[in-house]
């Protein structure tokens, strides 16, 4: 007899909640550029992932519940009644993770008026078993009923990571009954995630006794008369029809009509011409990085041939006015990266010269130098920074197609040329990936693959010029682009050079004192367990917790028992020793990632640090600094501010400045809503955060607000700003979502601009399709007429919130392209370093300090035209921290 099939059955709904709370804690983490939570889909992902490497199923199907209503409300109106409200947050993921699962190569399926439970029955019931064995994988226990001898049901324990199996046997043992009494016990006990109301006052536990007596919710009605009086009995006998109600509810009906066949759901891979670009768009870099070169299809096949000049010597014919320009290097950080070969030339001619020898030549730098003979390029900073390393300094350029491309599209992640290209019908030219590889695999090909690559590089450029700045017009992007985008390039590429100092021996030092600190902690939480362990291990610190001094159990794992931070979290008030370990991994944290990491990322020439900013990340326009991330420095934690201390002037006599807007979005908000009372509090210089509090709380003074008051009113502040939901709040406050949803309201009850504002940009979205900031800076919404609620309630909340933050982002780009001027201007030797969300970091002069505090606030106050006041706050000192 042939091997038998397995057919493998996941109740999608279910699994995906479990999948949300499993990383709910780290919810704020799990968001992609556009500002989607993508922590339920990278769970499921990682689930479905894990169940197939293990399983090896030949069939595959995810179930998922059509709608609320089922044939089961028809015989009980309040089944499932009482759940609370499905968090917003979930909704909005639950679109992707079906895309997911198709892009997975799996199939998916619904079918009104039945729950994915009935879908599951069905076909795990139909199908032949002597040819299969099924599987079932589900978030709840109520497909434990299915269980049989080709039927086995898996159940999440915990989150996704860890499954329990549910045979005959591990029922029996669990139990003491078999699959189908799960019914009756759900008939007897009732069910109160479903809401089923079973028999007052019979528990499992009682239950299971009757079950293992007189063997079924029947044989337990027709031995009524056999007991004794008593309590129990009174409430069967009162109700009985609601034991057989539940009975009836909690059965999965395994004659479903569906439609789907088992033949339908054969598995064969993930189809990567949808995942990768999923990948992409969730931020999965980790899953994208697994994806196999050899499974990225070849473009190689369409390409026709390409005419170009491969040259060794520069001479002055090879230089004309209006070229395009690319200068190739496979590493990521330009800073550091190799020169693998230059490119220039137009639609006639191309030029192409592996390595970097062309830089050496003073006719190529004359040419590069000289800001009468315009080029245009791909990615100007980057090239602009590498090429400072030959000391050439880049001028002319006229046009930048990746700034361009992002511009006209954010919602496109593409970084690569060929990309690009392919989005405006471009096709002659392979991806990088394709000729260098990607991870340990990746470098040079043949020098001729690399110099016909580079050929095609310029004839992608000459033919994406045109197009691109045609459609900036047609968008009216023309000025965000060759006033702000394009200029602030130019900008950011002198910041990165000039990098940062920084003291190592200042990092060294605090090395040294944070280990100290961390073995304080260390013994501190030795004391409080009466014993030495390793504090690193969290299978010793789960022993000790757990066992030895007898906490809680929140979560286990296949190692044992969990001690993740949202479960320490959960024990803080059990024991002084939670906040002591919580503590010690801030701490520790701070030592490697920013400490010890800050070290091996300072320049060994200059000792400075040059970080990379990235212009075409985000949808907002924001700005993203990575190799290292400056803007990730944790503040909040005195030992992470003194990692401030560390970063100080170029020499010496000289000052760190700083300089950040005040509340910058909610100005912004109150400038595009002209909301009265918001712009009220601004024109008169009164604290947002109190005044809204004094609002929405009804408090007569200022100071009658308390720190906490205050507090709630700043998280309702900005998470109107960012779109919040009730479940939002109230996971921000530790509140109900009842009281976060009172809040709100009430919020827009005091602030009726800016409910005028969130209406009347919703429905400019549903009409155009986009909304922009009040530069121009334009994001599509592509869900926002959407028939799916999650969808259409997630491009909603996007439309709300992108041209706050966009048009704030749009401020802080144009007042460092202006203050780039007036320093120059001014001729004062101070210098941008660097920006952080709000905030901008000079170093200059301690005699140039009142100078320079008059031209930023000057620019940064002044930089737009409002009709209310922009204010920015200013400080310096001897380092970073001393500024702030």
């Amino acid at each position: 007899m042939a091997d038998k099939k397995k057919l493998l059955l996941v109740d999608g709904n279910s699994v995906a909640f479990r999948a949300f709370y499993a990383l709910y804690q780290s919810l704020n983490r799990f968001k992609n550029s556009s500002g989607l939570h993508t922590n339920a889909i990278y769970a499921f992902h990682n689930m479905l992932e894990n169940i197939i490497e293990k399983e090896k199923p030949s069939h595959v199907l995810v179930a998922f519940d059509a709608g609320k209503t089922t044939f089961r409300h028809e015989t009980f109106s309040e089944y499932k009644d009482g759940r609370s409200k499905t968090p917003s947050e979930f909704r909005e993921q639950l679109p992707y993770i079906r895309e997911m699962v198709t892009a997975l190569g799996i199939k998916h399926y619904e079918l009104d008026n039945y729950e994915a439970d009935d879908i599951i029955g069905t076909l795990a019931n139909k199908v032949s078993h002597d040819d299969f064995d099924v599987v079932v994988v589900s978030g709840d226990k109520d497909l434990t009923q299915l269980a049989d001898d080709h039927i086995r049901v898996e159940v999440t324990v915990k989150g996704v990571s860890e499954l329990e199996s549910y045979t005959p046997e591990h029922i029996k043992e669990k139990y003491g009954l078999t699959p189908r009494q799960i019914i009756d016990m759900k008939g007897l006990a009732g069910d109160a995630s479903d809401n089923l109301p079973g028999v007052s006052g019979v528990g499992e536990k009682t239950a299971i006794t009757l079950l293992k007596e007189y063997g079924s919710l029947e044989g337990v009605y027709e031995h009524l008369d056999d007991m004794k009086k008593s309590k129990r009995k009174e409430n069967l006998i009162k109700d009985r029809d609601q034991a057989f109600m539940s009975k009836e509810l909690a059965t999965i009906n395994l004659n479903t009509p569906v439609e789907i066949k088992v033949d339908d759901l054969a598995y064969e891979g993930k189809d990567f011409d949808k995942l990768i670009p999923l990948y992409k768009e969730m931020d999965f870099n980790s899953f994208l990085a697994k994806v196999d070169s050899d499974e990225i299809k070849s473009n190689a096949e369409n390409l026709t041939e390409i005419v170009f000049e491969h040259v060794l010597e520069a001479k002055e014919e090879m230089f004309k006015d209006g070229m395009e320009f690319y200068l190739e290097m496979l590493d990521e950080n330009y800073h550091l990266a190799e020169i693998a070969g230059v490119a220039w030339g137009n639609q006639e001619h191309i030029y192409v010269c592996s390595g970097d020898e062309m830089l050496h030549q003073p006719l190529f730098k004359k040419w590069l130098e000289n800001n009468q003979l315009t080029k245009k390029t791909y990615d100007v900073k980057r090239t602009a920074v590498a090429l400072n390393r030959y000391d050439i300094e880049l001028a002319g350029v006229t046009f930048d197609a990746l700034l361009a491309a992002y511009l006209l599209d954010t919602n496109d992640k593409s970084e690569d040329l060929a990309e690009v290209a392919y989005n405006y019908d471009f096709r002659e030219i392979e991806t990088d990936e394709k000729i260098y590889g990607k991870g340990v695999k990746r470098g040079l090909p043949e020098e001729a693959v690399l110099l016909e690559h580079l050929a095609r590089k310029i004839k992608a450029l000459a033919y994406l010029y045109p197009t691109l700045d045609e459609q900036l017009s047609d968008q009216a992007q023309h000025d965000l682009f060759y006033e702000m985008e394009l200029p602030l390039s130019q900008v950011l590429a002198k910041m990165e050079i000039a990098g940062i100092k920084v003291d190592a021996s200042r990092l060294t030092k605090m090395q040294q004192e944070f280990s100290v600190i961390l073995k304080g902690i260390e013994q501190r939480v030795y004391e409080l367990a009466g014993e030495e362990f390793n504090l690193n291990s969290p299978k010793q610190l789960g022993v000790i917790l757990f066992e030895k001094m007898g906490l809680p159990p929140i979560k286990k794992t296949k190692t044992g028992y969990s001690t993740a931070v949202d479960v320490l979290e959960q024990l803080k008030d059990k024991s002084p020793i939670i906040d002591e370990i919580l503590h010690y991994r801030q701490v520790a944290k701070i030592q490697s990632t920013y400490v010890e990491g800050l070290l091996k990322v300072i320049h060994p020439e200059d000792g400075k640090i040059h970080t990379r900013y990235v212009q075409t990340l985000t949808q907002t326009g924001r700005l993203s600094s990575v190799d290292p991330n400056l803007q990730n420095i944790p503040i909040r934690l005195e030992e992470g501010r003194k990692i401030r201390q560390a970063f100080v002037p170029r020499k010496p006599g000289w000052k760190i400045f700083a300089s950040d807007y005040s509340q910058i979005e909610l100005r912004v908000l109150a400038e595009i809503s002209q909301d009265e009372h918001l712009r009220q509090a601004f024109l008169e210089g009164q604290d947002i955060h109190t005044s809204t509090a004094m609002r929405v709380f009804n408090i007569e003074t200022a100071e009658e607000v308390t720190p906490n008051i205050r507090r709630q009113a700043k998280a309702v502040n900005f998470g109107v700003v960012y779109g919040i939901s009730d479940y939002g709040l109230s996971q921000n406050l530790g509140i109900t979502r009842k009281e976060a949803k009172e809040f709100i309201d009430t919020y827009f009850e005091k602030y009726p601009g800016v409910k005028k504002y969130m209406q009347d940009i919703v429905r400019e979205a549903k009409d155009k399709g986009f909304v922009e900031t009040l530069w121009h800076r334009r994001r599509y919404l592509p869900d926002i007429n959407s028939r799916n609620f999650n969808l259409r309630s997630f491009a909603e909340r996007t439309a709300i919130n992108t041209p706050i933050q966009g048009s704030a982002a749009d401020i802080l780009k144009l007042a460092m392209i202006e203050l780039d001027k007036r320093l120059a201007k001014e001729n004062m030797e101070a210098t941008m370093l660097l920006q952080v969300h709000d905030e901008l970091v000079f170093e200059a002069p301690a005699e140039e300090i009142e100078q320079l505090d008059k031209v930023v606030t000057e620019v940064m106050e002044g930089i737009a035209t409002f009709s209310l006041p922009l204010k920015a706050d200013s400080s310096w000192g001897d380092t970073w921290y001393d500024a702030k």
